[in-house]
This record gives structure tokens, C-alpha cells and sequence, in this order.
């Protein structure tokens, strides 16, 4: 046998021998996928699937949500802007009777009468889209409902009670559209130390 024989022959042998080796080597690797037994397989897709289901549950609440707000709520910034009607309304009923060459009008009633039908039928719109008036008076000072404007001496409430309304405030269901703009009881100061001020500064003037 040549020389070049016995190459060729050494090569065939070195390549048959590596051949068993890497069978080998593959099917280590497919016994390492295999060892998953069904049961785990599919454990971690029921897993998986109610990842899916709880996550397309939330984004269903919140779409729900999102909805029922913008159907209750779509007109806030329209009906809080429309209160300035009402409020014009009551000021001009107001500068009307303050009028006296107005008062002198043979239909002056009637325009006050006619005034009056156009307040009402806007509060009764008010009311069936869920808008209604804050009741404030002889009422507990609440920041949440209440804007305090003032503070009004009176020894016949509490501090604290709403005893004056300047601007009406108004609900839109569960929500504030506007706060009641109020002026709120407190006790007198009382005037005693003025008094016993003004003795002393009187009782130490020399005479002349």
C-alpha cells in the first residue's frame, strides 16, 4: 500500500469516527428539549392564556369606563359655561326692579312674569341632564362645595355656618360644577380692651 493509500484510508477512518459522535452530541440536545412532559406544556399555556384573558378583561373595564364618563359627563364644560345664563338672568330681574322708570311700565309684571318662565325652563333642562343647585344656606362650611368670600359677624350661628349666598353653586351628578360662592359666620370681636384703652387715655390727660 502507497503512501497515499494509507492517507486516504486514515481520513475515511478519522471522519467515520466523528460521525457517531456528533449523532451523539444531537441527540443530547434533543432529550434536553424532550424532558418537558406534556402535562408541564401545557400548564404553561393555561398560563399564558389567562395572562391574555386577564388583560383583555382590564382594557374592557377601562374602555367601559372611559365610556360612561364621556356619556354622563361629555357636556360639563358646556353646562358650567351656560350657568352664566341664569346668572345674567338674575341680574337683570334685579337691575329691573331697582329701575323706577321701569317700575312705572304698565307691562312691566309681565316682563318680569316673562323673565321668570325663561329661568325655569332652563332649570328644568338643568335638572333632566342631572344639573342641580348646591343648597348652602344655614349650612356647615364645606371647602369641597363651598368658596368662602367673606366672614359675617353673627352671634346667632355657629362659626362656620354659611348665613349669606352670593353666587349659587351647581352638581352635575356626583361632580362639582361649580362651588356656591357664601359668605360664613363668626363671633364678635369683642371690644372690651378698646374701651378700657380709650379710659386710660382719657383718665391720664392733665387738666387745664
Amino acid at each position: 500500500m502507497t503512501k497515499l493509500e494509507k492517507k486516504e484510508q486514515e481520513k475515511n477512518n478519522s471522519e467515520n469516527n466523528n460521525k457517531p459522535q456528533n449523532s451523539e452530541q444531537k441527540g443530547n440536545t434533543d432529550t434536553s428539549v424532550k424532558n418537558e412532559t406534556p402535562e408541564e406544556k401545557l400548564k404553561v399555556s393555561q398560563e399564558k392564556l389567562l395572562r391574555t384573558m386577564a388583560e383583555m378583561e382590564n382594557q374592557r373595564r377601562r374602555f367601559e369606563k372611559e365610556k360612561q364618563e364621556a356619556f354622563e359627563f361629555g357636556g360639563f364644560n358646556f353646562a358650567a359655561e351656560s350657568l352664566s345664563i341664569i346668572d345674567n338672568i338674575d341680574r337683570a330681574v334685579v337691575s329691573f326692579k331697582n329701575d323706577e322708570n321701569l317700575k312705572k311700565n304698565e307691562g312691566f309684571d309681565k316682563i318680569l312674569d316673562g323673565i321668570e318662565v325663561i329661568k325655569k325652563d332652563l332649570i328644568s333642562i338643568f335638572k333632566k341632564n342631572g344639573i342641580e343647585p348646591i343648597e348652602c344656606v344655614n349650612k356647615k362650611f364645606d371647602p369641597n362645595f363651598h368658596q368662602a368670600m367673606l366672614e359675617v359677624e353673627n352671634d346667632a350661628k355657629e362659626p362656620g355656618i354659611v348665613v349669606k349666598e352670593m353666587q349659587k353653586g351647581y352638581m352635575m351628578k356626583d361632580r362639582l360644577l361649580r362651588p356656591s360662592l357664601v359668605g360664613v359666620s363668626k363671633k364678635r370681636e369683642e371690644k372690651k380692651e378698646k374701651k378700657w384703652f380709650f379710659y386710660l387715655v382719657v383718665s391720664k390727660k392733665a387738666p387745664i
